[in-house]
């Protein structure tokens, strides 16, 4: 009889360089591994080679790249959704991608199941089985940090070993690294104590920390079109090469290095550092761009609407009825965010330089100090604070005859 498969998502990292050979010792399942390629870089070379000399049969490395700039990241960005105000969600959306990917490869193989390598103690392991259960629920979902006797990264290196498998880490480089087009993150070691300040010149990879940066700023013009970046100096360019560029410009400025403590899904708190140079970019012009094109009680709302999205796509909640819905409402905002934004970067710092759109909600004749009687009245003003202040006026009466 045919063996039965089992779909992995494959890194070629650590854990999931040993879950191949432990499906096989433990289930007898047919491996194949996929690789969603969301931007990992050179992370990603020679990585068939390697799964397939660790026992799997198969191994997909399926570019997603595009598809996750421009139906993940920009929706995020344009909802202005930052997670406990600072994480700007840059592993939390890419879950969802290779989550389906992984879905339409099991269903086109014919697979029993799915394998994921997430830890028992993160917030992927619900990302990966929210995203499978919503869109194919009969697949089995297999988790071997929750199932196997391996309780840490030195006991893998030492079933690696064991097992002569290659792997990428060694004992003195433990840091976790979840790296894609969006951003980098850096967990454990000497940051699992938040009294210690990050090594940033042995940590940092998409940059320099901004003490290095350059001691004259960079200015820069960003595009955009109902919400979504278009455009850098005025050269149109596709999403993701967008993105990679303001990766570079942002990076060499020692943009976007954020040091959080952030609250998981699964109870506890964590301690990390993000980098996020090109998004840091992109969410300081669109909200700057923001303030000129929408009015008061929509950005007051949609401030909101921020946060819950930001819950949503850090709980793993992507392909919900609320997300979608949430998303709707979103794209009915921007359809007035078009314009130009042009910013200052130095040292770490994003500074407005100047904004324009043909939507503007700016009128310079009625914020002007001069004479501007026919669209605004100074006397106008004082009955307004009348009716405005009513109620205080009443409740002071009404305290005054209370005391006599």
């Amino acid at each position: 009889m045919a063996k039965e498969k089992v779909v992995l998502a494959y890194s070629g990292g650590l854990d999931t360089s040993i879950i191949i050979n432990w499906l096989i010792e433990n289930y007898g399942y047919e491996v194949i591994a996929v690789c969603g390629d969301v931007g990992q870089g050179k992370e990603t070379d020679g990585l068939e080679e390697r799964a397939l000399k660790s026992g799997a049969s198969k191994c997909y490395i399926e570019d997603l790249r595009d598809e996750y700039v421009k139906d993940f990241i920009f929706p995020t960005l344009k909802a202005g959704a930052v997670y406990e105000d600072k994480y700007l969600l840059g592993t939390s959306h890419a879950r969802p991608i290779i989550a389906k990917r992984l879905v339409e490869i099991a269903l086109k193989e014919g697979a029993t199941a799915i394998c994921h390598g997430a830890t028992g103690k993160g917030n992927d392991q619900v990302r990966f089985e929210l995203t499978i259960k919503a869109l194919a629920p009969h697949l089995k979902i297999i988790a071997p940090w929750r199932i196997w006797d391996i309780k840490s990264r030195e006991d893998a290196i030492d079933y690696a070993e064991a097992h002569g498998i290659e792997i990428p880490v060694t004992k003195k480089d433990l840091y976790s690294r979840d790296r894609n087009i969006w951003h980098i993150s850096h967990e454990g070691m000497d940051l699992e104590d938040p009294a210690n300040m990050p090594q940033y010149n042995d940590l940092l990879k998409l940059g320099v920390s901004p003490e290095k940066a350059p001691d004259e700023p960079t200015f820069i013009t960003i595009g955009f079109e109902k919400g979504e970046p278009v455009s850098l100096d005025g050269e149109k360019m596709g999403p993701r090469v967008l993105v990679e560029k303001l990766n570079a410009i942002g990076g060499a400025n020692g943009i976007g290095i954020t040091d959080i403590v952030e609250d998981r899904l699964v109870g506890m708190k964590s301690r990390g550092v993000y980098e996020t140079p090109g998004g840091s970019i992109l969410y300081a012009a669109h909200r700057e761009l923001e303030y000129l094109c929408l009015d008061r009680q929509t950005q007051s709302f949609k401030h909101g609407v921020a946060n819950k999205f930001a819950e949503l796509v850090y709980d793993g909640l992507w392909y919900t009825p609320l997300r979608e819905a949430l998303s709707a409402f979103v794209d009915s905002t921007q359809e007035t965010v078009t314009g130009e934004v042009k910013l200052m970067l130095y040292k770490g710092n994003i500074i407005n330089a100047g904004t324009k759109s043909p939507y503007s909600l700016y009128n310079e004749t009625i914020a002007s100090f001069g004479d501007s009687e026919e669209l605004y009245s100074h006397k106008d003003a004082e009955g307004f604070i009348n009716l405005f202040g009513l109620p205080l006026k009443v409740r002071a009466l009404m305290e005054k005859e209370l005391n006599k």
